[in-house]
């Protein structure tokens, strides 16, 4: 059974898949600096040529997402809307849901930028 969403949320979200599948295209790059150290360069940033211009998706103000491309990683962040007292709750949860599962993600740190 096919889930169905929201109208006016469709082509956000098709918007932020297409720009992830896109920026997937990683590759194993050992580092420029140290011998046989295979770091993600969106995180140590030690050459500014294998990082590609960060990327904003946003729906709103309150509602958006940065995509960070580099030749071996990729960090997203993401802005949820959080209007009313349940929301907070509900995504305070859901990021604690997350990184209490930080292990099983390959691509998820534990503290927010």
């Amino acid at each position: 059974k096919k889930l169905k969403m929201a109208n006016t949320l469709k082509p956000y979200l098709d918007c932020i898949r297409a720009t992830l599948t896109a920026s997937m295209c990683l590759q194993n790059f050992p580092s420029q600096v140290v011998e046989r150290h295979n770091k993600p360069e969106v995180e140590v940033r030690t050459s500014k040529e294998l990082l590609l211009e960060p990327l904003i998706i946003s729906r709103n103000e309150n509602e958006k997402v940065c995509i960070e491309p580099s030749i071996n990683a990729i960090r997203f962040s993401i802005c949820i809307k959080q209007a009313d007292e349940i929301e907070e709750i509900l995504t305070r949860r859901f990021s604690r849901f997350l990184m209490q599962r930080a292990e099983q993600f390959v691509i998820l740190r534990r503290k927010p930028i």
